[in-house]
């Protein structure tokens, strides 16, 4: 497969993700916005934008300055519009190796912001946060069904596995000072699309240990940190057609993913609440890390051209670095 059609199968993956994971966190948060009349709105929203990795402007926030700018902004890397135009323009670029029902999702779904926006302003912002989960339900549906599994679909899955960590990562990160009796931790359940799976394995006994320990380490439930870590091990492992290595992985990725699953799975029980923090500081970390090595890897053949020193010598530019 050409780099260039699998960096954009990556992104489609990664970006999809966090469109759909923007819009339940940004849903639960707007509800207990409007619901909850002792919630700060200005310092609540900043939190959420904190969370999201978005700088908060100067001015005052709240519900509705907080969604234009996370939901509705075009101007704004990384809110849920921009996420998904970058979504369909790559895919544009990588017809040959999507789906026409892919394609024609992403350009059905980007085309329908546009109205939904204008709904959403009339009717409340949930409209427009449940269409952008639909459609990315859609997406991932239409992925799974018209794909075969072969290195196109595995660097899709790989890049929404990423993104999906890294999410997850985010949305504990806003709850992880709380108090482990505080109802907010419900929120998390929620944000994740977590709430029902949590209740009927649990027995509806809501805990912060065992709401971290569901989201962080649950193998079974497919929203889950070890879950999606997994999943992105395999899809490395597939996309690996060399012969295994005698001594440990041979590459960035597979050390990455293999050292945060093994700091998951083998935690004792009862103390992912402590260092919860600089725990999941470091799987966002990782989740960093993890974009440049696969980057590297799979994408680009030879490293970036250093531009460190460019003097007109002789009517040519001397240029420190090489390819």
């Amino acid at each position: 497969m050409l780099a260039r059609n699998a960096e954009s199968l990556y992104w489609i993956g990664r970006y999809v993700e966090r469109a759909d994971d923007m819009a339940r966190i940004l849903d639960v948060a707007v509800h207990q916005l409007l619901d909850d009349a002792s919630v700060d709105p200005d310092r609540t929203s900043r939190l959420l934008l904190r969370v999201l990795g978005i700088e908060a402007p100067d001015t005052e926030l709240d519900v509705r300055s907080v969604t234009e700018l996370v939901a509705f902004s075009r101007n704004q890397v990384g809110s849920i519009i921009d996420s998904l135009a970058s979504a369909r323009e790559n895919a544009r670029g990588a017809r040959e190796v999507t789906s026409s029902e892919m394609w024609e999702c992403l350009n059905t779904t980007y085309n329908g912001l546009a109205e939904r926006e204008r709904a959403s302003k009339r009717l409340g912002p949930h409209e427009f946060f449940r269409y952008v989960e639909e459609r990315a339900a859609m997406f991932a549906g239409l992925a799974d069904s018209t794909m075969s599994r072969d290195d196109g679909y595995r660097f899709l899955l790989l890049g929404r596995s990423i993104e999906r960590v890294d999410m997850l990562a985010r949305m504990l990160l806003s709850r992880a000072g709380d108090r482990p009796s505080s109802p907010a931790w419900v929120t998390v359940l929620r944000s994740a699309g977590a709430h029902d799976t949590y209740l009927r394995t649990y027995r509806g006994a809501l805990d912060a240990n065992r709401v971290v320990e569901f989201i962080l380490l649950d193998r079974l439930f497919p929203r889950s940190v070890f879950h999606a870590i997994r999943q992105a091990e395999l899809c490395l492992a597939e996309l690996d057609h060399q012969p295994d290595s005698r001594v440990g992985p041979r590459a960035e990725a597979q050390r990455l993913l293999g050292r945060a699953r093994s700091e998951l799975e083998f935690l004792p029980p009862g103390v992912l609440l402590e260092d919860l923090q600089d725990r999941l500081a470091g799987l966002q970390e990782t989740c960093r890390e993890l974009g440049e090595a696969i980057a590297l890897q799979y994408f680009h053949a030879a490293p970036w051209v250093a531009w460190t020193d460019a003097r007109a010598v002789g009517g040519e530019a001397v240029v420190e670095g090489e390819l």
